[in-house]
């Protein structure tokens, strides 16, 4: 592994500072791209406006129309965090700005595929809908928006997935990254898109007089599950994001958030009084989408929708119970997995310049997560393939991919179908994940070509896993304060949390849990101790390691512990 120090422009460093920023946080954000403080202020004034959301006033007034007739309206919802967080976002804020008759339909990962197909429409229209409202899907369903279009249904979409040649024919669509969208924002979460969508129709309902001399509802309620969602689909955090999360997180600090968030906060075993995007993105996110992946989202929509503890609590601990076995599941085809990459390694213990994966017992709803395992511990491209369990498509695989920096993974596969016809029978993605569909017997040629492009494109500097640093970590920063500074900051993709690297005395080290290494070392002469979670392999009596500043509470003891990320191969 090779560290690289991120530049820190020293100018914004300083305009930070000189605007009150501390200055090591200064340091950090300017290594991320701010200048201003400006870029840093949380306040919902600074939100970017929904009128610069392409669609969203027409959507407005075709909800607005809609809730003025009393017509009932259904949202089709995705089955990950994401889509779950905009679903029940999207019916809160509708009940709360009127709609008597709001109803969800999430489908089911196995047997109905993704995003709106057309019987996915037809189960709308048979549920007595008159307006099909799409949250985190919709923008390649073409065939699905047409068919609701043919059984009557008005139909908005609202997505943040990147267009294909072709759109629905929906009504409106409402999704940043659709042609002609200027919108400042394209990392939206879809979450985040129905939120806006909700303001811009607040805002159309006040324009109508709607509320008369009642106070508008506060829409500010649902920045919770608006930063949950944004945090656990990993989009980037742009400062539009980071705001969104930041309110969120304020809320959820203060004792603010529905039932099942505060139910899951409990049952992951987190103080939502410490709530960090780390609990959004680790524990929380982990939990809803585990019933998507084995289960059924309708558990999850329903934790986010009741504001019954007594039942959020128990629909809590059944999704800590899915998650048990989501992490069973997934920990037998890692090590499956491991052993079948392990045995493609060549004479000089590396593996191939991609890797593909298959067993007939993996499971397809966790095959992304095995995928991005593989990929993190080879630095290689990884596609993990599982059988598929929809009705009638026994000789089908459905694999799952993610990439490394330098290979975009969407073009692979188009390069794949393109050189062997027939063996892919759909694909889709971006650059750094994607999916598609094989038939069973054409693994070993998928697997062949996979290989074969990767070696074309990747070359030995890409193919060197690297980690991305803040630097040297002075020593008095070492405290708990200082550590719950990091922590509460709005950390995610695009915007990663700190983690710095320095030359360390290793003063000692022991295994723990036979899977861990404890450590006791010193930075710059002063003490301080280590953990590095699945690591065996000792030490020498000084490395060079990247670590993140965290503490350690044991017996009400709060003490400082770098939490250490990786050591640094020498040149």
């Amino acid at each position: 592994m090779k560290f690289v120090e991120r530049d820190v422009p020293p100018r914004a460093a300083w305009t930070l500072e000189q605007a009150g920023i501390h200055p090591l946080l200064a340091r950090l954000f300017a290594a991320r791209g701010v200048s201003t403080a400006d870029e840093l202020d949380p306040n919902l004034a600074r939100l970017l406006p929904p009128t610069e959301l392409k669609g969203a006033a027409g959507a407005a007034r075709l909800l607005a129309d809609a809730i003025a007739a009393d017509q009932h309206l259904c949202i089709v919802a995705d089955y990950d965090c994401d889509g779950a967080t905009a679903c029940a976002v999207g019916l809160r804020g509708l009940r709360m700005l009127g709609a008597r008759h709001a109803d969800y339909l999430v489908p089911n990962r196995v047997v109905d595929g993704y995003g709106l197909t057309p019987p996915i429409a037809e189960r709308v229209a048979a549920s007595g809908a008159n307006v099909l409202i799409t949250v985190d899907n919709g923008i390649a369903s073409v065939a699905g928006v047409a068919r609701a279009r043919e059984l009557g249904l008005q139909v908005l979409v609202t997505d943040h997935h990147l267009p294909g040649d072709q759109l629905p024919s929906a009504e409106i669509i409402v999704n940043p990254n659709q042609p002609g969208c200027a919108f400042g924002s394209k990392a939206a979460a879809g979450v985040g898109v129905m939120f806006y969508v909700l303001l811009a129709l607040r805002a159309e309902l006040r324009g109508r007089d709607a509320f008369g001399d009642q106070p508008q509802p506060n829409l500010g309620t649902l920045l919770p599950l608006v930063a949950l969602g944004t945090v656990a689909d990993v989009v980037p955090l742009d400062a539009n994001n980071r705001r969104l999360v930041a309110q969120g997180l304020q809320r959820i600090r203060a004792g603010h958030m529905p039932a099942g968030l505060r139910a899951l906060f409990q049952a992951a075993g987190r103080d939502p009084r410490r709530a960090s995007t780390a609990d959004f993105g680790f524990a929380l996110g982990p939990r809803i989408n585990a019933a998507g992946r084995l289960a059924d989202m309708t558990i999850g929509i329903e934790l986010l929708l009741t504001d019954d503890a007594v039942r959020a609590d128990g629909l809590a601990q059944t999704l800590n119970t899915i998650n048990r076995e989501r992490r069973q599941i997934e920990d037998g085809m890692r090590q499956q997995a491991l052993q079948k990459a392990l045995a493609l390694l060549d004479a000089n213990q590396e593996p191939p310049p991609a890797l593909a994966v298959f067993d007939p017992g993996f499971h397809e709803g966790v095959v992304g997560i095995v995928a991005a395992r593989l990929k993190e511990l080879w630095n290689r491209p990884a596609f993990v393939f599982a059988p598929s369990g929809a009705p009638g498509k026994e000789y089908e695989l459905k694999g799952s991919g993610r990439s490394i920096a330098g290979f975009h993974l969407r073009d692979a596969l188009d390069l794949v179908a393109k050189r062997h016809a027939g063996v892919l029978l759909k694909f889709g993605g971006h650059a750094m994940a994607a999916g598609c569909t094989i038939p069973v017997d054409q693994f070993p040629v998928f697997k062949e070509a996979f290989e074969q492009i990767a070696a074309e494109r990747l070359d030995p500097a890409t193919l060197t896993r690297k980690l991305q640093t803040d630097g040297a970590l002075e020593a008095r920063y070492l405290r708990t304060d200082m550590a719950d500074v990091l922590r509460d900051a709005v950390w995610g993709q695009g915007f990663a949390p700190p983690v710095f690297s320095e030359d360390i005395e290793v003063v000692s080290q022991r295994l723990v849990g036979e899977r861990h290494l404890a450590l006791k070392l010193r930075l710059q002469g002063t003490p301080v101790d280590g953990i590095w979670f699945g690591h065996t392999d000792p030490l020498p009596a000084r490395a060079q390691l990247a670590f993140r500043l965290e503490t350690n509470e044991w017996n009400g003891l709060r003490r400082v512990q770098l939490l250490i990320e990786g050591a640094a191969t020498a040149d």
